[in-house]
Order: structure tokens, then C-alpha cells, then sequence
């Protein structure tokens, strides 16, 4: 297991096989390559690649790009977290252009996409 922090140095979530998990052991996203889907398929970030490979933040640019929903694996079941995780390290400042979805967007983990086509039967 991998821990995400933000960049306050907060232990938000961890990163296993591919998928991000809370603290709680709740899925709440997957990762393609280094990017960062929510459960809806939406874009969310990047991982950032820092502290040589122990641990990292979910980034995104301000302006973002508008990606286009992707289709999300199977649900994943509850995992157990560890009880803490290491201290965090001393991250680098972001540029003016880049933010911390964990402090300033962390709820696009909880909603339902806006985007989602709606239900038919």
C-alpha cells in the first residue's frame, strides 16, 4: 500500500493495486497510468510522483481539460487500511497553476458525476 497525502502533509488516502482508497477502506477512485478517475469515471487528477516513490499527492491543473468519461472498473470491496501511516514529507510548493484536489476539491471523490448519463429503463 501506497499513502496519498495533501500537500499540508494530512495522510486522505492510499493507493493499492491500481485503486484509491480512503482511510476508511473505501474505494473512491482507480488510477490509469498516473491518471485519476473518481468512481463515475470522471477525471480528477494526476498522481504526483514524490518522495522517490513512497508516497504522493493527486494534482491537477486549475484549468483543467475536459476528458471525456471513461467507462470504470468493478466495484472493489472494503479494504483494511493501516491504522496510521508514515509522517509525511515535506512537500514542495505547487505553481500558481497546479492545485491539491485533496484540499481544495475533495468532495469530487463523494458526489455523483453531473456528466453520468441518467438512469433509463
Amino acid at each position: 500500500m501506497y499513502p496519498i497525502y495533501s500537500t499540508n502533509g494530512e495522510w486522505v488516502a492510499m493507493l493499492h493495486e491500481g485503486r484509491l482508497y480512503d482511510t476508511l477502506g473505501e474505494w473512491i477512485a482507480w488510477l490509469d497510468d498516473k491518471e485519476v478517475y473518481n468512481r463515475d469515471g470522471q477525471y480528477v487528477g494526476f498522481l504526483s510522483d514524490e518522495a522517490r516513490g513512497t508516497c504522493g499527492r493527486i494534482l491537477r491543473e486549475r484549468i483543467r481539460r475536459n476528458k471525456p468519461l471513461r467507462h470504470a472498473p468493478p466495484g472493489s470491496p472494503k479494504i483494511r487500511p493501516p491504522s496510521h501511516a508514515p509522517l509525511a514529507p515535506l512537500f514542495a510548493e505547487l505553481p500558481w497553476n497546479v492545485m491539491d484536489v485533496f484540499e481544495d476539491n475533495a468532495d469530487i471523490f463523494r458526489y455523483i458525476s453531473e456528466l453520468r448519463p441518467d438512469w433509463e429503463d
